[in-house]
């Protein structure tokens, strides 16, 4: 199974709640940066974590593929 279909594969629920969760990390934390006000640089540097932790965390959890997929993928590239 190569990356492109892995990607297109359907998602078990537990990785789309996780999936979910490092959007949410990402866009908060892209706030945080992206703030107009003066912040302290323990936030500043907090939030470049976070943004790192949820790409990371969205990025792995969008590759995972349930277990039943990735069998019958393993078959259709056997070949006759």
């Amino acid at each position: 199974m190569n990356v492109i279909q892995r990607m297109q594969a359907p998602t078990p629920k537990f990785f789309k709640v996780l999936r979910n969760i490092g959007l949410a990390l990402a866009a908060a934390s892209g706030a945080l940066l992206a703030a107009p006000v003066a912040l302290p640089a323990a936030v500043v540097t907090l939030a470049g974590y976070l943004a790192v932790a949820g790409t990371v965390v969205t990025a792995v959890s969008q590759t995972a593929v349930s277990k039943e997929c990735d069998e019958e993928s393993e078959h259709d590239d056997d070949g006759p």
